[in-house]
């Protein structure tokens, strides 16, 4: 889907994007290769060649940095496509739901493999830039608004500045609303018994039962509780893709 995105563009919304598809410019190579666009100056549409042409050396090279500068956040999704292998599923637990609440678990789904952090025994600056070394996108629900500024509040370098795909936002644009286990149910994502039923708010009495008591039982309830948090939105961050851009294509045939 990136490469039929023309919004990375200066002045290109998106009417002006599905009037370039219904005109059959599909893609950055359809844009470079017509001579003429109507409503585009020669020295106009120059520029725009060089700014397409610019986009796909950083997306050739895997510098998505580059496309947080020039693409509307709320269209990172259409990265996923191109980066599914190197995208992050990321989760943060908090003791308490405060602003710049203090994190006491990081959960970070990869290539198959999660990794948890834990404050005090190996969460830190270090560790999570290690964990996150590589990545070319991250996948939360919500981090928009609570994951990823809490994490650049308390470890303001350790987390790349790469497109961001919030499933909690893209979600609602597909017609599923409500927090992340009421969309798994709605998918029909199911999780084991033992967090079946843990809500955001009880795994912070977990941690606060961890730390009074040292219960081994509530630290594995709520490293468990985040790994399916994590774990789960990788078949969600999927089919809301291919939602988003069936919907998005449609509109060239309207």
């Amino acid at each position: 889907m990136i490469r039929r995105t023309f919004l990375i563009l200066p002045s290109i919304g998106c009417k002006t994007e599905v009037r370039l598809w219904r005109k059959g410019i599909e893609d950055w190579n359809d844009f470079i290769a017509t001579d003429r666009i109507d409503g585009l100056s020669l020295a106009r549409k120059e520029k725009l060649n060089g700014h397409l042409e610019r986009a796909d050396r950083f997306l050739e090279r895997g510098v998505t940095e580059y496309f947080c500068q020039v693409l509307p956040s709320v269209e990172h999704w259409r990265m996923f496509d191109r980066f599914e292998d190197d995208c992050a599923y990321l989760d943060i637990e908090t003791d308490g739901q405060y602003v710049n609440a203090n994190v006491t678990v990081v959960g970070i789904h990869r290539n198959g493999e999660t990794t948890t952090l834990v404050r005090g025994e190996d969460l830190d600056a270090a560790s999570l830039s290690k964990a996150l070394e590589g990545v070319k996108m991250l996948v939360t629900f919500n981090g928009s608004s609570f994951d990823l500024p809490i994490l650049h509040y308390h470890y303001p370098m350790a987390v790349p500045r790469v497109p961001h795909y919030d499933l909690r936002h893209a979600c609602r644009r597909v017609g599923l609303t409500g927090g992340l286990k009421r969309i798994e149910r709605e998918m029909g994502i199911a999780r084991p018994r033992e967090v079946e039923y843990v809500t955001g708010e009880e795994a912070v009495y977990l941690w606060r039962a961890w730390k009074r008591s040292g219960s081994k039982n509530a630290l594995k309830l709520l490293k468990k509780y985040n790994q399916e948090d994590t774990e789960n939105m990788v078949p969600i961050a999927r089919r809301v893709y291919d939602q988003l851009e069936a919907r998005t294509l449609d509109a060239e045939g309207e």
